[in-house]
């Protein structure tokens, strides 16, 4: 029999019971969910479509709502609320065991269970969980495995029908839970505020959010002091170390205000200043009495760091300057090599130095510069320590000097006990002198914990390009140290006839300077290692454009898209954002296939074979912010995902994929400190707002083989004559300018 739907049963509300038999779509965030349902009496599975926080295949669901007719998918049943009960059939205990709810039950585990048990499979796990060992193939660890996770959805079910209830994901509910445990509903019932600081991935809107749900007032102490925080955070997460007391205040004043509510300007300001006095904030009156509002980590940690490079510094090196010129000249002779003027004067000032800078664009000798430095002070006996902010520069530095580079992070040695280094003021670095290269990606806190475990002896050299882009990171630590004057720098600027020849190289300088001259159109036989593509008139074209270079011109130039390309991006949002690109090149570069596995998780789906990238530090695991990885493997049992970064397995939980992104592209930010044999960077009048000089002088300069810069002349002319659009807030410079003035 086949129940009919008649017009009038459209808008009247029903109530229908019946197992899910397959999830069509979930979004993780909202919970909008469209999905297949058997209820008895239908012949044919309905169509519901709702938000479940958290749905599964072989749930037993009863669902009230109503009909509607979609103009396009027909008949379906839009869910208002809904119950869950126990499966009450053998095929729907097997779906809902098997759906991945439970850590160490995959499909054909289900099978076995209920095939052994029958119906009384759930009670036997609810009651006699020992009794699973008589199913062939579940031992006493898996037994363990089940019984632990079992529990502990027992143990979070009231706490996430709560959250749930109130708009949370199943992912962060999950998270909320492992963080406050059986106090998760107190706290979010009074300040869910605290989430935003407490756990990653939730900000001020989604707590903001919550905070509605369960009825907290927005006049809230704790909503304006929240919103005050998260304003500074995006401030840092833009490179500023504080704000200006009326622009904070601006800004606060538009987050804090919706439809229907003004937040009101006075009680913003009262609120700084209360949490100035509560030591949550820290502020320095500037010139015109201005204040500058930090946070506390932000004021102690800049101070800190300016009064270390001052100490530093007041400690003479001698060096007998003569039998230097000397080394450096028997040194060259035997290598067959010569250092220009600028190269021989960055030697003798950095092995005469506490502390330089080495700065220079590509081509100019950096690399050899530090060679020799290095084969100096082996000469004179001392130890050396060379690091890098991410694995691929540290690599490349201990190529160049044949001497094991690390990252700046295993310099330090992190220890995941204590949150910190273990290398400190305490505990220095066991050198006499340390080359840190690319240090333009080094951020204010990373700089500190590195100048902090210098011991006072050691030497110090930190080599970078100036006119490069900014740590991702808050502050601008090379550029600060460079404008300060205060530390020894010698610039390279000759470019060897060598690197002469590249036309990334020549581009890239005569872009720095402000010249854009017309590249080489993209052809079947290209004469230089830097073309163009005019992408298109639209976006779309350019996403087109990109697609069809991989498919047809970069294999037939000798080169493997997989592998060697990585297409970089100005921005993450658009058509010619990373997001987008890199669902688009996912399907073109790795695309489903039945054997290969797959997680959709945090409104993303990662495959066996994906190219990921790290977006946070995760000291536990040892993998910082920007690493690259591969998937190799997805344990929908455990679920679980293997990520090899860094040429060793890292296993992340699917609750924390939201700490990882597809890399197929990449923003030219996150590409700092890596080098690929091909670079596809698209520049699109889309990206105005974050075009400059520096971000486009950046991405070329991560080509080693080809670049290939796609976009229209105009769009790009733009962005080469556009300086640093804004300037960041760091107050290095004036620290060490006045030194007597700085705080402990």
């Amino acid at each position: 029999m086949m129940s009919t739907i008649t017009a009038s049963s459209r808008e009247k509300e029903e109530t229908l019971t019946g197992v899910v038999e397959r999830i069509t779509y979930h979004a993780p965030d909202s919970g909008y969910t469209v999905a297949k349902m058997q209820v008895k009496g239908w012949r044919d599975l309905l169509t519901i479509i709702g938000n479940f926080p958290n749905i599964q295949a072989g749930m037993t669901l009863t669902v009230n709502g109503h009909w509607h007719d979609h103009p396009k998918h027909g008949q379906q049943f839009q869910v208002k609320n809904y119950t869950e009960s126990k499966p009450a059939t053998l095929t729907g205990m097997e779906k809902y065991l098997g759906s991945g709810l439970i850590k160490g039950v995959g499909p054909v585990t289900a099978r076995r269970i209920v095939a052994h048990f029958q119906l009384e499979t759930l009670d036997i796990i609810e009651n006699q969980i020992e009794r699973l060992a008589e199913v062939p193939g579940i031992g006493k660890k898996r037994v363990k495995m089940i019984q632990d996770t079992w529990s502990e959805q027992k143990l979070i079910k009231d706490v996430m029908i709560f959250l749930q209830g109130h708009g949370v994901s199943t992912t962060y509910a999950v998270k909320i839970f492992k963080q406050y445990g059986n106090n998760a509903i107190s706290m979010v019932s009074e300040n869910p505020y605290q989430l935003a600081i407490d756990i990653f991935g939730i900000g001020f809107h989604t707590a903001n959010q919550i905070a509605i749900q369960v009825g907290i007032s927005p006049w809230s102490k704790y909503r304006y002091k929240s919103g005050v925080l998260h304003i500074l955070s995006q401030a840092a997460d833009e490179g500023h170390c504080f704000l200006p007391l009326p622009e904070l205040v601006n800004q606060a004043d538009e987050l804090l205000s919706f439809d229907g509510f003004d937040a009101d300007r006075e009680t913003v300001t009262r609120s700084i200043k209360e949490m100035v006095e509560s030591e949550e904030l820290k502020v320095e009156v500037a010139e015109g009495e201005m204040w500058l509002c930090y946070k506390p980590t932000f004021y102690y940690t800049e101070a800190n760091l300016a009064k270390l490079l001052r100490l530093h510094l007041e400690k003479p090196v001698k060096v007998d300057r003569e039998r230097v010129e000397n080394w450096i000249e028997r040194y060259t002779k035997s290598k067959g090599i010569s250092l220009s003027p600028q190269q021989t004067e960055a030697v003798i000032k950095a092995v005469s130095s506490q502390v330089m800078l080495l700065t220079g664009g590509p081509g100019c000798g950096k690399t050899f510069t530090q060679k020799t430095l290095v084969a100096l002070w082996q000469a004179m006996g001392k130890k050396i320590g060379l690091a890098a902010p991410t694995g691929r520069a540290a690599q490349r530095l201990g190529e160049m000097a044949g001497l094991e580079a690390k990252t700046i992070h295993r310099l330090l040695e992190f220890d995941p006990k204590k949150m910190g280094f273990k290398r400190d003021k305490d505990n220095p670095l066991p050198f006499d002198a340390v080359i840190v290269d690319e240090a333009s990606m080094v951020d204010l806190f990373l700089a500190h914990s590195l100048v902090k475990a210098i011991s006072p002896d050691c030497q110090l050299l930190l080599v970078g390009d100036c006119d490069q882009l900014e740590s991702v990171g808050p502050g601008k630590v090379l550029n600060d140290l460079l404008e300060s004057g205060k530390i020894p720098v010698v610039k390279l600027t000759q470019v060897f006839r060598q690197a002469a020849t590249s036309a990334i190289i020549k581009n890239a300088h005569q872009i720095n300077q402000g010249q854009y001259q017309k590249l080489e159109p993209i052809s079947d036989q290209p004469q230089s290692d830097c073309l163009w593509h005019s992408g298109g008139h639209e976006p779309e074209h350019s996403v087109e454009a990109i697609s069809q270079l991989l498919t047809d011109f970069i294999p037939n130039q000798g080169f493997d898209p997989r592998n060697d390309v990585q297409v970089l991006s100005p921005m993450t949002r658009g058509l010619v954002g990373t997001r987008n690109l890199n669902q688009v090149l996912q399907q073109l570069l790795n695309p489903p296939s039945p054997d290969k596995s797959e997680v959709t998780a945090m409104g993303k789906t990662i495959r066996v074979s994906d190219r990921i990238i790290q977006l946070k530090n995760d000291y536990n695991r040892d993998i910082y912010n920007g690493d690259l990885g591969i998937v190799k493997a997805i344990n929908n049992i455990d679920k679980s995902v293997t990520i090899q970064v860094n040429e060793r397995d890292v296993e992340y939980d699917f609750a924390d994929l939201n700490e990882v992104a597809l890399a197929w592209s990449i923003s030219i930010h996150k590409s700092q400190g890596s080098e690929y044999p091909v670079v596809i960077m698209p520049i699109s009048k889309s990206h105005y707002v974050m075009l400059s000089r520096n971000l486009i002088y950046t991405g070329l300069t991560r080509a080693k083989k080809l670049a290939i810069i796609l976009g229209d002349s105009k769009t790009i002319a733009i962005a080469v004559n556009q300086g640093h659009r804004r300037q960041r807030y760091t107050r290095l410079v004036e620290r060490l300018e006045n030194f007597q003035k700085l705080v402990d």
